[in-house]
């Protein structure tokens, strides 16, 4: 037995007997599952490191030839007269984690659970750095070096990034604790050991863009291109809307014109289709509202016109009218350009999207960071939703082929614990990663400061979580629920610990770890960026700081400015850009928006809040 591993104080076990410990060495008072009590001695001036038993400390229990590792929860002082005539003063709850087996062996190794419990009057001993490096030292493919173990700062705290991903991960920790220094670490790490995964960061605070230099790409609207018809229908209607409640007559017609203007579109480009693009015997393609194929919205417009002019209702041409008000609003947003520049030039660029966004190859660069503090407040969640969504549909039609990590920032904003709160499409996109992501290599990692408003099914799927620093009771009462662990108790030090330290759980650690995250280079820590309602590179030596400057970023202009110039997108190569539908306006329209309704000719089949 080495000197670490000695008793508290005692030299010789064999002579140790209850009733007459030698030198005051603890022992085991009782035992309840897998909770410990001990009894521990007086502390001696000539030994004191050896009888310093505090909370978050390691002990270990030996049970003949097995030695039980245990962490110490609570330490109380020792009123019971009978042990203090014994010498000893205080007592102690150890939680059971594991046991080392063949300890002073070359076999020697530490497994998890406990096979066979203490008994009274078992000795209590300590744990030296050579039993903590057994128990926290994972060996194999994928095991990274994250941090430096609390109990041993000269120990390094070790994770398995396949472990973690494959399960998923979250990250938690009130503002201020180094959670954003920490993601940065972990992926940078992650990156370097499976160089075959891409990450794709969704960035609220602009913090991530040079935390990963030339191996990462930063999107923001001024660089990405996300046209309009990726948009699924509940999400092209939250955008039409402007996050605003829809309202059900005009979505029920956007329902119906929205899979005509894709015929439409099909029809101008069938030829190409025919020519080599689609087989010919693969059957007539489907048109619904949902399927991501490409259209026009001057096709889309059109119809909508067509189906007005046919109509001699007031309150019926209304819908049609307001409808018509809102696509051409959003269309002509310069806000909006990431999704309705060239929207009536056609071409399908789906393929260059995904290989821009998700990476496809990687060629050196496995990180996208999306910037999502430039877009508008309005479209963010629709744009988490259709990101989200798509990550996950090309894992299922690739079977997963090319391994994707999404991070989610302040994920608490987009999947709540509130059902009625958010964007419905963007919790059920993540929670569909959540829940089957691992199947086709999607894994998810969240981060949030609020833990206890974050969607409790979307949380449970994590099973890795990394605890900093919380002070709400709420949000530790939720991750004292979320832990297995017999060491939950641990979560009661969540308020004490300092920055940048954190409660490792669950399949990527060996066993709940209390250690600090090392951190990047300054030059490449996370930092918000200085940036316009745009995205705009808005580095305060080169923007202009005048009023006027501020305003024309904020009203859009500055991003027209800065690609005039730039060349035109040219369309998918073999398609010609088919020709624009002449917009033939009734010239009755706005007389008719004008007349009297007559009696009874508010009907029509629609409600009577448009027959005003």
């Amino acid at each position: 037995m080495t000197p670490a591993m000695q008793p508290l104080g005692a030299r010789n076990i064999s002579e140790w007997s209850p009733g007459a410990p030698p030198d005051g060495s603890g022992h085991v008072m009782s035992v309840s599952g897998s909770r410990v009590s001990i009894m521990l001695p007086r502390r001696h001036a000539a030994d004191p490191s050896t009888l310093r038993a505090t909370v978050g400390r390691f002990l270990g229990i030996r049970v003949g030839t097995v030695i039980q590792v245990g962490v110490v929860t609570n330490v109380s002082l020792e009123t019971n007269p009978a042990p203090r005539d014994q010498d000893f003063i205080s007592a102690a709850q150890i939680d059971l984690i594991g046991e080392i087996h063949g300890h002073g062996t070359v076999a020697a190794r530490f497994n998890r659970g406990v096979t066979d419990y203490p008994a009274i009057g078992d000795p209590v001993i300590t744990i030296g750095p050579d039993e903590l490096r057994l128990i926290f030292n994972v060996s194999g493919a994928g095991v990274v070096d994250v941090g430096t173990l609390q109990q041993n700062t000269a120990l390094a705290a070790y994770v398995n990034v396949n472990d973690m991903l494959s399960k998923h991960f979250a990250i938690l920790g009130t503002t201020g604790v180094g959670k954003s220094s920490s993601v940065a670490f972990l992926v940078d790490q992650v990156t370097r050991v499976r160089p075959d995964l891409r990450v794709l960061i969704l960035d609220v605070h602009n913090e991530y863009g040079r935390c990963f230099g030339p191996r990462a790409q930063v999107l923001n609207p001024a660089n990405i291109r996300l046209p309009f018809w990726l948009f699924n229908f509940e999400e092209i209607v939250d955008v039409f809307f402007a996050g605003r409640p829809a309202v059900e007559e005009e979505v029920d017609v956007l329902a119906e014109v929205i899979p005509l203007a894709k015929a439409a579109y099909a029809q101008y480009v069938g030829a190409a289709d025919r020519s080599g693009g689609r087989d010919p015997e693969a059957g007539p393609v489907r048109y619904t509202a949902d399927v991501p194929l490409p259209y026009r919205i001057v096709d889309l417009v059109s119809l909508l016109d067509a189906r007005m002019g046919k109509l001699e209702n007031r309150a019926s041409r209304m819908i049609f009218h307001k409808l018509i008000a809102r696509i051409e609003s959003a269309c002509n947003d310069p806000r909006y350009a990431f999704m309705f520049e060239n929207a009536n030039v056609g071409g399908d660029i789906m393929e260059e999207v995904l290989s821009r966004l998700f990476r496809l190859p990687i060629n050196g660069v496995p990180v996208s960071v999306i910037q999502l503090a430039g877009f508008p407040s309005e479209v963010v969640d629709a744009l988490v939703s259709v990101v989200c969504r798509m990550a996950f549909d090309l894992g299922l039609w690739s079977d997963g082929h090319d391994p994707l990590l999404v991070v989610c920032e302040e994920a608490h904003r987009y999947m709540s614990a509130d059902k009625t709160a958010g964007f419905g499409p963007t919790r059920r996109a993540v929670a569909r990663i959540a829940k089957e992501g691992r199947k086709y290599n999607v894994f998810l990692g969240l981060v949030s400061q609020r833990p206890a408003e974050l969607d409790a099914t979307i949380l449970s799927q994590c099973s890795t979580l990394f605890a900093m620093r919380l002070t709400n009771d709420r949000d530790q009462e939720l991750l004292r629920s979320s832990v297995s662990d017999t060491a939950a108790n641990l979560l009661s030090f969540l308020p004490s610990l300092g920055t940048g330290e954190v409660f490792a759980f669950g399949e990527g650690v060996s066993l709940p770890t209390r250690f600090k995250f090392r951190t990047l280079p300054a030059h490449l820590l996370p930092r918000s960026e200085i940036t316009g309602p745009n995205g705009l590179d808005t580095n305060p030596a080169e923007t202009d700081p005048s009023l006027g400057a501020v305003i024309q970023r904020w009203r859009g202009l500055a991003r027209q400015k800065a690609v005039t110039g730039e060349a035109a997108r040219t369309p998918s190569p073999g398609i010609v850009p088919p020709p624009q539908p002449v917009r033939t306006l009734d010239p009755d329209r706005y007389k008719l928006l004008k007349k009297p309704i007559e009696a009874g000719a508010a009907g029509g089949g629609f409600p009577s809040q448009f027959s005003r």
